[in-house]
């Protein structure tokens, strides 16, 4: 799941990031509304978490943005007021979710986390190809009837993988999904978490690399590259 938190108090913003990256999720940041229409201009995201008083181009007006491109993009608006006309005014801006300052954050997990299945066509209970059964809620992965010891980025990287159903998925498609623009994150980074997963999946291999293109899942009985 891919999130833009769009906060003009960057301490705020910086941590509801860490903590949603926690839940490994592809997050980015914006300390503006300007900021703001450029990232969503340029990448998808299932949820955008926006601050409602931002300078230079104010949230209601990125909210309104947003309605108006036809974009699935769910949007959980906050602001330093809870009031109920305050409530009204968003809901009526096109935000799918408010929430008053301050706020627990496991609340805020929980809406982002609510809204983003509706951003998206809802992935089945349990996934399987090739002997591997990825079991989304529980965030369980097998191979064979034999758990899988993934990491959270190994577990989203093969999630992509497995959503795409054998279709190729790019490196910097990979990085958006996965990783999102966190500084550091490059090929290198998704070739060495390609390693380990297939090396923690085994053998006969399940994921493919196809040259100049990215990487998909193949039958058992296909070459690796």
């Amino acid at each position: 799941m891919r999130v833009l938190v769009v906060e003009d108090e960057r301490l705020m913003a910086e941590l509801i990031a860490d903590g949603l990256r926690r839940q490994s999720l592809a997050v980015d940041v914006a300390l503006d509304g300007v900021q703001a229409m450029h990232k969503l201009a340029l990448g998808a995201y299932d949820v955008v978490i926006l601050d409602r008083d931002l300078p230079g181009l104010h949230g209601d007006e990125v909210c309104r943005r947003v309605v108006d491109s036809g974009l699935l993009t769910r949007i959980l608006m906050l602001t330093a007021s809870s009031s109920l006309h305050q409530m009204v005014d968003g809901f009526g801006l096109g935000a799918d979710d408010y929430l008053g300052k301050p706020f627990a954050y496991e609340e805020l997990l929980a809406r982002v986390l609510a809204l983003g299945r509706r951003a998206r066509p809802a992935l089945p209970p349990a996934m399987e190809w090739a002997g591997v059964r990825l079991e989304t809620a529980a965030r369980r992965a097998t191979r064979h009837g034999r758990v899988l010891p993934l990491s959270r980025k190994e577990f989203a990287v093969l999630e992509t993988l497995m959503r795409a159903s054998g279709a190729v998925v790019g490196p910097d498609d990979l990085i958006e999904e996965v990783w999102a623009e966190v500084i550091g994150y490059r090929s290198n980074t998704v070739r060495v978490t390609l390693s380990r997963l297939r090396a923690k999946l085994g053998n006969p291999p399940v994921i493919e690399t196809v040259p100049g293109a990215g990487y998909r899942l193949c039958a058992d009985n296909e070459a690796v590259g």
